[in-house]
């Protein structure tokens, strides 16, 4: 079974930075895609990013275009969600999963496992 926990979440003011982890319970996670869904009380989930298993393919939903970055570090079998600028709408709780679809799908929501998720509210 294939289980994901994320950590790095908190309160940032708006125009911040957070740097979201996601680590696996002991698979490499270059062989999965893995992207981040986010869920914001009340609201459904929001595919926001993935990055394809074994490159560095990335892919970003425009809400999050140009300020979110996803990365993985393979020796310490991480993937990162690095946020910038962050505005007041991003507040939600953040998943890492696992894609079962090709990353370009990743706003269609084909995930397979995701974690607990971590809080980020972004506020003055």
């Amino acid at each position: 079974q294939v289980t994901l926990v994320e950590s790095g979440g908190g309160l940032v003011q708006p125009g911040g930075s957070l740097r979201l982890s996601c680590a696996s319970s002991g698979f490499p996670l270059k062989n999965y895609n893995i992207g981040w869904f986010r869920q914001a009380p009340g609201e459904g989930r929001e595919g926001i990013s993935c990055i394809s298993e074994r490159t560095t393919n990335t892919y970003y939903a425009d809400s999050v275009k140009g300020r979110f970055t996803i990365s993985r570090d393979d020796a310490e079998n991480m993937v990162y969600l690095q946020m910038n600028s962050l505005k007041p709408e991003d507040t939600a709780v953040y998943h890492c999963a696992t894609v079962v679809l090709d990353c370009r799908y990743v706003e269609q929501e084909p995930f397979g496992s995701w974690g607990q998720g971590t809080q980020v509210t972004v506020s003055s």
